[in-house]
């Protein structure tokens, strides 16, 4: 892809656009840059890129918060990951993909309207166990639709805890998820000159685009990051509704 074409020009301003959200809200990069970079790159160019930048953000973010992060909470999470990735890969190989999207859009899709519209809800007291089981359905939707954090993202909101601590658990299950996928899947064609040109291309946008979003981050108070999450989480579920097969 020439360097000075529009097409260039989407690429670029998509993966700011994505990059500043994921920095700000912890996760969604996939979802935002693919609503654009499917437009004008390949689906093999796109999955690439999404695999190597979303890791590059999710990871700068978690190396930031390295200091709050408290493994004995994450740990079940992470387990559950481990259980559930595997599971959703097998699921690609005989459930009908559009299928899985549609009933976790529409789940997402309650659940945000619910939250932006209706009633606080009391927080959910729950232990390791719960927190385990939560983290096994991540790894499935993970593996199956490549929303790494979805439903711990969630679980989290449904815990009521606070920002800070929201990331500390989310973000690095979804690096984890994002990363175990990638393993299992496998490499599906090979990294072309074309790719390679894109990522350094794209590797300085996607850096200044994350570090504003943490920035960003750093000024939401509690409500309006629970705004943010709930709006991109129906987002989240609208694009799987309504994505081709």
């Amino acid at each position: 892809m020439d360097v000075l074409t529009l097409d260039t020009a989407l690429f670029l301003a998509a993966t700011f656009v994505a990059a500043l959200v994921a920095g700000a809200a912890g996760f969604a990069f996939g979802l935002i840059a693919a609503a654009v970079w499917l437009h004008v790159l390949t689906p093999l160019q796109t999955a690439t890129l999404i695999i190597a930048f979303g890791l590059i953000v999710q990871g700068a973010a978690v190396w930031k918060l390295r200091k709050t992060l408290q493994w004995a909470r994450l740990a079940p999470f992470l387990l559950g990951a481990v259980i559930g990735v595997p599971i959703g890969v097998a699921v690609l190989g005989w459930a009908d993909p559009s299928a899985i999207r549609v009933l976790a859009g529409a789940v997402l899709i309650a659940y945000s309207l619910y939250g932006l519209v209706g009633p606080a809800a009391k927080p959910i007291a729950a232990g390791a166990a719960s927190d385990t089981v939560v983290g096994i359905f991540n790894g499935v939707l993970g593996g199956a639709t490549g929303l790494a954090g979805i439903l711990v993202t969630i679980w989290c909101g449904l815990r009521a805890w606070p920002k800070d601590i929201q990331r500390t658990v989310f973000q690095p299950v979804g690096v984890a998820v994002f990363a175990l996928s990638a393993t299992f899947l496998g490499a599906r064609g090979t990294i072309d000159l074309a790719t390679l040109q894109l990522f350094l291309i794209g590797l300085p946008i996607l850096l200044a685009g994350t570090w504003l979003g943490l920035r960003l981050y750093a000024r939401l108070d509690e409500a309006s990051f629970r705004k943010v999450v709930l709006v991109l989480l129906l987002g989240s579920g609208l694009a799987l509704v309504f994505a081709r097969s």
